[in-house]
């Protein structure tokens, strides 16, 4: 399915996916004057995602619904004046994802597979695994590919680093459902979605802060 949630995937930490049209655009102001600095459908993307977080924070974090959402010094986004509620959110197509973490760091991503992969794309993000992987059929290639790459993002989203951390770089083995890297957990809920969608999460406290090489 498509729609997801909320969903409690692991403890402590709970996920959101939806159609955008399913998402009630965000009416905070703090939102609204973030939005209005977007153009047409960034601004509508921005205040769909923020709309679905809000209304995760609302249902399992009451008291921080009227909080600020800001982008953290990495990017990442934080609750103002909630330093340990880990927050996400994740695009792709008509398709919005968000998290919350109770004291922890967390990392959300939803991807569409694409129509195909290119083999240089599957040797890079998935290593020793590359080769068991072309020899599925294209659109399966594709869609493990999108399997994995979620996972990967989810990670480095979950880190702050972005793309500076090099998610291609983190193994991750395909048809697994969880693992760890650097001290983070991984779900790939295979079980529970069926678009692509993975978070990653870790103590808010422990988790490695460091962006660079994994």
């Amino acid at each position: 399915m498509v729609t997801l949630g909320p969903a409690r995937v692991a403890p402590g930490v709970w996920l959101v996916c939806s159609a955008r049209r399913g998402a009630a655009p965000s009416r905070h102001p703090a939102d609204l004057e973030a939005g209005a600095a977007l153009s047409g459908r960034r601004a509508v993307e921005f205040l769909s995602g923020r709309g679905l977080l809000r209304s995760l924070v609302d249902a399992v974090a009451p008291e921080a619904r009227d909080a600020a959402v800001l982008p953290g010094p990495k990017g990442r986004p934080v609750v103002a004046g909630f330093p340990r509620l880990g927050v996400s959110i994740s695009h792709d197509g008509d398709l919005v994802a968000a998290a919350v973490a109770a004291g922890q760091v967390v990392g959300v991503d939803v991807q569409y597979p694409q129509e195909r992969v290119d083999p240089g794309m599957l040797r890079r993000c998935l290593h020793e695994h590359a080769d068991a992987v072309s020899h599925l059929a294209v659109r399966d290639q594709a869609e493990e590919m999108a399997w994995v790459w979620a996972v990967q993002e989810s990670c480095v989203k979950a880190q702050g680093s972005g793309l500076s951390g090099r998610p291609w770089r983190i193994p991750v083995r395909p048809g697994s459902r969880g693992g760890k890297w650097h001290g983070y957990s991984w779900l790939s809920l295979r079980d529970l979605s069926t678009v692509p969608l993975a978070c990653a999460f870790a103590d808010a406290s422990a988790a490695d802060p460091v962006e660079g090489t994994p």
